[in-house]
């Protein structure tokens, strides 16, 4: 059974394609190879990655989504034997979602042998109540076959609201039953950690591919090294994956 792995989230710029990379940088390092798809028709990041095999799904015609074009994502799993990572831009955010809603593809994917896992991710700063709420609402939208995953990410501050912590916040203790693993991006410090990730995720290089850069200094590799064991060991943790 092939795990349908799709990165949804409305809001743009908080990381969706540093967890299509990293989740395809895991399977790739277990041995498994996954069909890498991205849809983003805005900004294809994750397409950008070179030493990650992405196939780039055209969804546009003209100026305007076709949600028909998304049927090729279908048929595309359909002939995949391995786990499948689906990265979505915000822009299209909104018409795949009511795709895969509209369609039944959950229940369709669950009679083709198959597992849909939805992505979330979770933002401090001023986006912490945008990305709550678009979990809440999707939760609700999508049936009991799709699973979900959470995706902290403290980049633009804590994620926090008057005094409770994500696994506080009713959205999560509401449908605490329909998240499969909370996966913790780690707080990164600006001037260490957090430049040199930041510089390898603008350069869109996978974490081998920095390392094997002669112009990094030891304690640059020293710090990817351990971000990476950081991010694969809570991937390691989270059983739906």
């Amino acid at each position: 059974m092939a795990k349908i792995h799709m990165i949804l989230q409305g809001k743009g710029g908080v990381g969706k394609s540093m967890i299509a990379a990293t989740l395809a940088q895991y399977k790739l390092a277990k041995g498994q190879t996954p069909l890498c798809i991205d849809t983003d028709p805005v900004n294809a990041t994750f397409h950008g990655y070179k030493a990650i095999p992405v196939q780039q799904l055209n969804i546009i015609e003209g100026d305007e989504i076709r949600t028909r074009n998304f049927d090729a994502i279908i048929e595309l799993i359909d002939s995949s034997k391995d786990d499948v990572i689906i990265d979505n831009g915000a822009s299209s955010f909104v018409p795949l979602s009511h795709y895969l809603i509209s369609n039944k593809v959950p229940e369709l994917l669950q009679e083709m042998g198959h597992e849909l896992v939805i992505h979330m991710v979770i933002t401090g700063g001023q986006a912490l109540l945008d990305t709550v709420s678009g979990f809440f609402q999707m939760v609700g939208q999508f049936p009991e076959q799709a699973l979900f995953v959470i995706w902290l990410n403290p980049y633009w501050g804590p994620i926090e609201h008057e005094g409770k912590y994500f696994e506080q916040m009713k959205a999560y203790t509401a449908n605490k039953s329909r998240v499969s693993a909370i996966i913790h991006i780690p707080e990164l410090k600006e001037e260490t950690y957090g430049r040199d990730f930041s510089g390898m995720l603008q350069a869109r290089l996978t974490f081998n591919e920095a390392l094997a850069m002669e112009s990094l200094t030891i304690m640059n590799r020293q710090r990817l090294k351990t971000i990476r064991a950081q991010l694969f060991g809570n991937l390691d943790n989270a059983m739906v994956l």
